[in-house]
């Protein structure tokens, strides 16, 4: 890998190839792939061979060709289509907290690089949201080496820094991509989760299948501070002196009130959640994602 991409870890991904990045209702793509398609089709009409990767169902494998080449060959069919990951990553001041070289949008850089990655390997288009007060450019979901070197530039060019736009950028997403996509969303949310309703159900009308990495450090939930501290609003820059130990109580009721006007947003939308620490380590993360997803390939 590039230096500039080094958020991209070789061994992990090579690891993480053997699992398909599945989409959990059926897409609407351009060109023939690995996905389910709404629109009914023979399973008999031939559309094209393509290259065998770890994960591809087997059973499609043409034997003859390989024994013509000794390489392993995929037959793909009309009702197959592929599938557009657009990735739209949070790229506010609060996504800087961590220390240096591990701070929350690291932590998404390699979280969506990864799926970005492993998209492309699968031939499937990638696009990126970078969100933030200076970070609303747009790259549209699109496929092969190079696009995706354009998107692993720009993600790895995000500095968090200014207030989120993430919910301008949700509401853009859902309107501006015309095809049925996997919509990627990493941030810490810091948001009204009634906003965030508005956006999740603006995707889901348009029939987008959405996925929320909510990234969150062990403290921000635990408040485990025994000494006065100084807080700083990372997005606003006000700060605030304060005992821990006055406040702790308080503060853990308030997390936990959020957390489940949350998880009832979640289960309106619709959408698929993932609740990630920082301390967790992100191959885990990425494979459990994976995994469950193979039961959900290509609902209607």
């Amino acid at each position: 890998m590039k230096n500039t991409h080094s958020f991209l870890d070789s061994a992990m991904l090579s690891r993480l190839l053997a699992l398909p990045l599945n989409a959990r209702q059926a897409m609407t793509g351009s060109v023939s792939g690995r996905h389910r398609s709404p629109v009914r089709g023979s399973s008999i009409e031939f559309a094209q061979y393509r290259k065998y990767v770890p994960g591809d169902d087997t059973r499609r494998l043409d034997w003859r060709t390989w024994g013509r080449t000794d390489r392993f060959y995929i037959k793909e069919f009309e009702a197959d289509t592929n599938l557009r990951l657009a990735l739209i990553v949070d790229g506010s001041g609060s996504m800087g907290f961590g220390p240096a070289g591990a701070t929350r949008l690291d932590y998404c850089r390699q979280l969506c690089g990864s799926l970005g990655y492993l998209a492309a390997q699968q031939g499937d288009a990638v696009g990126l949201w970078g969100v933030g007060k200076d970070h609303r450019q747009k790259l549209p979901a699109k496929r092969g080496a190079e696009h995706l070197r354009l998107v692993l530039d720009q993600l790895a060019g995000l500095e968090p820094k200014g207030e989120t736009t993430i919910l301008e950028s949700m509401h853009e997403a859902a309107e501006q991509i015309s095809q049925r996509a996997l919509v990627v969303i990493a941030s810490d949310f810091f948001i009204d989760p009634a906003q965030l309703k508005n956006a999740l159900q603006h995707l889901r009308f348009r029939k987008h299948d959405v996925v929320l990495f909510h990234v969150l450090d062990r403290n921000e939930l635990d408040f485990n501070f025994d000494r006065p501290a100084r807080f700083v609003d990372m997005e606003g820059g006000e700060t605030l002196l304060a005992d821990p130990s006055l406040i702790a109580r308080r503060y853990r009721d308030v997390v936990k009130r959020v957390l489940a006007e949350f998880d009832d947003v979640i289960r309106s939308s619709g959408a698929d959640y993932q609740r990630v620490l920082m301390q967790d380590a992100c191959e885990g993360v990425l494979a459990k994602f994976l995994l469950s997803r193979l039961q959900t390939k290509g609902r209607r």
